[in-house]
């Protein structure tokens, strides 16, 4: 395979910035279009042997609806984002290139792609297989494949159920009335890494966030589970049953100390 040309529709901030950033430095030529600037889609499309989605997560299926019919036969289309049953399904049905959907498990602080985890969901690879996972495990990522219903299957956990705890953490910490300094003052290490989270989700990409939760097609059993279980852990507490919490806790996993 020649070595192929990069455009990145959504590279100019976040993950598309960084991937831009890494095929540049792996020798390939990188074209980035930003919501304001950047070829027309038709052009990028025609000079371009791979184009990667990379928007927020709520628009990524108009984009992909746009540039999908401009997609040839021997290209690839692809997307960073979270989610991956729609966006892989809109893909395949409009365009007639190959597609692989890309989930990189970290965000833009990273300074490389070593140690770090991608999600492939190849689709209809079309010979574009070897390259995607020889460039990603090449550079030291860990690259899993799995179909986009597990992908977001696992996601719902592992993305929806934690920010929607961190959510809820944040939520109830306001409706306490305690201030945040008054916390801060008796703050345990936990606590402060726990904050710490907190402030990244509602001071950094708030709309990333709420978009990976209420977007998610298998969000409502996670919620529905945790609802469940707050209703066993209400009871338990209000019934003041230490012992039986206690049992609770050991059936769900081994607690060597408790402090």
């Amino acid at each position: 395979m020649n070595t192929p040309t990069i455009s990145i529709i959504g590279g100019t901030g976040g993950i598309g910035k960084w991937f831009a950033r890494f095929f540049q430095k792996e020798g390939y030529t990188v074209h980035v279009s930003g919501k304001h600037s950047g070829l027309p889609i038709p052009d990028i499309c025609a000079r371009s042997d791979v184009v990667i989605i990379s928007v927020p997560i709520g628009v990524t299926c108009d984009v992909i609806r746009t540039v999908g019919p401009h997609m040839s036969e021997t290209s690839l289309l692809m997307d960073l984002t979270s989610l991956k049953e729609e966006p892989l399904r809109i893909m395949l049905e409009h365009s007639s290139s190959a597609v692989i959907g890309c989930h990189p498990l970290f965000g833009p602080r990273v300074t490389s792609l070593r140690g770090h985890t991608i999600v492939l969901c190849p689709a209809r690879a079309k010979g574009w297989h070897e390259w995607v996972t020889a460039l990603f495990a090449g550079s030291g990522a860990s690259v899993i494949e799995l179909s986009p219903r597990r992908h977001d299957e696992l996601m719902s956990v592992v993305q929806g159920l934690n920010h929607l705890d961190t959510i809820l953490m944040k939520l109830v910490m306001d409706d306490s009335g305690i201030s945040r300094e008054e916390l801060a003052a008796v703050s345990t290490p936990l606590f402060e890494k726990k904050c710490g989270i907190i402030d990244k989700i509602f001071s950094g990409n708030p709309r990333l966030y709420a978009e990976i939760i209420t977007m998610s097609p298998h969000i409502d059993s996670v919620i529905e589970g945790y609802e469940r279980a707050l209703a066993h852990l209400k009871e338990l507490i209000g019934r003041r049953d230490a012992a039986a919490l206690t049992t609770l806790l050991k059936q769900h996993g081994k607690i060597d100390t408790l402090s």
